[in-house]
């Protein structure tokens, strides 16, 4: 090929993730307006931005103290477990892994509502019991998968089996503790009651896991070669999946400490971000966070406007809409099968 056309082809990939990164920041940037307008307080941004810097205005304050909160939290909520679902792919070698589907987020969301409910003493450490949770499916996954072989088929079917097994415990201590709003609020996914102390725990588990992934962004591009070819490299195959495996877990572990367990997102996300910025992680991991909130937010503002005065959790709608991609995605071509 001519270098003339390399350079064009070159030029030309390089244009279209710049768009795509614009555009979808740009949309983001969009959605956390009008998610500042929806709810039962009408004012308009002007005076939002008034009642911020230039003079005291209680129903800005109001907005201020319980949508800002939850704008940010579903924010970052939407981008670690975009984020994670990409590394979890990448271990994986899997294109329908998610933290959902394999069961890291309902055994997650399993520990977190127990630490809160029958320990509310050490309820802040509810996203480190999240994490011990979210690690041990993934290690139950992980060994009964391997064994006789990694399959596809038995990686998902047995990571439903596991999700299924947690959701249906998360659900039942919820009921069992009902006078618990913050547990009740993890097993039904709910956001709406989310305090800047959640904002800042969220930020400090996603800033962590940023900088590991600027670790695990070469790794997970060399473990999309096989086995045998990355040993030959000199790259510990072993330790390079439970290592980035870590870091996919801290994402959505801290997330599912928060706003509960999120099915799909994980993989509707990567999947798309595949198609606008390609395969290499360096481009696919930030762009996949940015889309992933971009997503979330919009679910969960879509879900506070549908149905209003009434809300519908953005988990809701984030399964409605995934569970028929993920039928589409297994029916779409045999190597998913």
């Amino acid at each position: 090929m001519p270098k003339k056309e390399i350079l064009k082809k070159a030029w030309d990939n390089w244009l279209k993730v710049v768009v795509a990164f614009v555009a979808t920041a740009f949309l983001l940037l969009i959605m956390m307006i009008c998610s500042m307008l929806v709810g039962g307080i009408s004012v308009s941004l002007a005076d939002i931005f008034k009642g911020m810097f230039v003079a005291y205005d209680r129903d800005v304050a109001i907005i201020v103290e319980l949508r800002f909160p939850r704008i940010f939290v579903s924010i970052l909520g939407g981008a670690a477990m975009a984020v994670s679902g990409v590394l979890l792919q990448a271990v994986m070698r899997n294109p329908l892994a998610d933290p959902g589907i394999i069961g890291i987020s309902s055994s997650s969301a399993f520990f977190a509502v127990l630490v809160t409910a029958f320990m509310p003493a050490i309820a802040f450490l509810a996203p480190v019991f999240s994490f011990v949770g979210g690690f041990l499916a993934f290690i139950i996954v992980y060994i009964l998968a391997i064994k006789g072989g990694m399959s596809n088929t038995r990686l998902i079917l047995i990571g439903l089996a596991v999700s299924t097994f947690f959701t249906a415990l998360t659900t039942a201590f919820g009921q069992l503790t009902g006078g618990n709003s913050y547990a009740q609020s993890i097993v039904d996914g709910m956001i709406k009651s989310k305090t800047w102390n959640d904002v800042l725990v969220m930020a400090i588990s996603v800033a962590v896991g940023a900088v590991l992934c600027v670790f695990c962004v070469k790794r997970c591009n060399i473990l999309s070669l096989s086995d045998r070819l990355v040993g030959s490299i000199g790259v510990n195959v072993v330790r390079s999946r439970f290592a980035i495996s870590a870091v996919a877990v801290l994402l959505s572990a801290a997330s599912t400490a928060i706003i509960g367990a999120v099915s799909f997102l994980g993989l509707i996300v990567p999947h798309i971000a595949r198609l606008l910025v390609g395969n290499d992680h360096k481009k696919l991991i930030p762009y996949s966070a940015i889309l992933g909130a971009f997503v979330f937010l919009t679910a969960d503002t879509v879900g506070r406007w549908i149905a209003y005065p009434y809300e519908i959790s953005a988990s809701i709608l984030m399964a409605v809409v995934g569970g028929p991609v993920f039928i589409f995605l297994l029916l779409r071509s045999k190597k998913y099968a």
